[in-house]
């Protein structure tokens, strides 16, 4: 059995403890940039604590570490340390705001494909850790089908998708998807794969978002979507994002915060609700693993 399959099976195990009061664990993606995947992190992680829920979130975007600009905190430590610098996985989850804890990959994830029996053997006890720590953990990935945005996907038994109603946006979805499906990895029956339409105008909007969808997948790929929610454009989330501040933090009354109150709620209960919008208005835990036996 190679890394990246232990590792696949290791956050799929911490699901299914979830009932035992183990973490849940929930993958966040996208089949493209831009689209808003760290602030659904973020912001839901913002209401997770609201309902008193333990949160922690793994940045897996690696290079680009938006939740550490989000939360304005700079990690000392991140996943490299806990491997080659013999950190403990409390010494690299990071303090934000309302007591979210966040783990940064760091650039030096990138060799993380030349661990040892006895580094991979660390790491998963390490990451089972987190179990203790937390009700929900949230990986936030990159952005489209490279092999280390799959490999996050393809461990958790939760996938967010999120995607806005650009149809470029869409076809990078439907893209990852595809991918995601004709993996042989890929387990239909253990794996509830939900989508976010983000940045809608309307309701009407955010149905045809996950409508599209659902007929390709359905179509093409003989598989099963499920939609939890839509985020509307909103001029409070323009500007909490410019002003690098989270907006539920920020502006918990405004409608893109209730939004992502609606949408926590929904992840949280297992059911779908859908926001009051005026018409028209203006929304695992390792990379790359080598495949090499151990």
């Amino acid at each position: 059995m190679d890394q990246a399959e232990q590792l696949r099976n290791v956050i799929k195990k911490k699901s299914r403890e979830a009932s035992a009061g183990c973490a849940r664990v929930l993958t966040i993606t996208s089949g493209k940039g831009g689209v808003g995947k760290s602030n659904v992190a973020v912001n839901m992680a913002v209401w997770l604590r609201r309902m008193e829920r333990k949160v922690i979130i793994i940045d897996a975007d690696l290079g680009l570490a938006n939740v550490e600009v989000m939360f304005g905190a700079v990690p000392q430590y991140n996943l490299s340390d806990l491997i080659y610098r013999g950190k403990s996985i409390r010494e690299i989850i990071t303090k934000g705001p309302m007591d979210i804890g966040f783990i940064s990959g760091g650039l030096g994830i990138a060799g993380l494909n030349n661990l040892s029996k006895d580094q991979i053997v660390y790491l998963v006890h390490s990451l089972a850790e987190l179990n203790e720590m937390a009700d929900v953990i949230i990986i936030d990935t990159g952005a489209g089908i490279s092999d280390s945005v799959l490999e996050f996907v393809l461990a958790s038994p939760e996938i967010l998708l999120v995607s806005t109603p650009e149809p470029s946006s869409l076809t990078d979805a439907y893209s990852l998807l595809k991918a995601l499906y004709r993996n042989p990895i890929f387990s239909r029956d253990k794996t509830k794969i939900n989508v976010i339409a983000n940045k809608v105008t309307s309701i009407e909007e955010g149905d045809a978002v996950f409508s599209k969808l659902n007929s390709v997948v359905s179509q093409f790929l003989k598989g099963t979507i499920d939609f939890m929610g839509m985020i509307p454009q909103d001029q409070e989330m323009e500007h909490a994002v410019r002003s690098q501040k989270i907006v539920s933090i920020e502006k918990p009354s405004a409608e893109v915060s209730k939004a992502f109150q609606i949408l926590t709620n929904n992840f949280i209960n297992h059911k779908h609700e859908t926001i009051t919008m005026h018409k028209g208005i203006a929304q695992i835990i390792i990379n790359f693993l080598a495949r090499k036996g151990i």
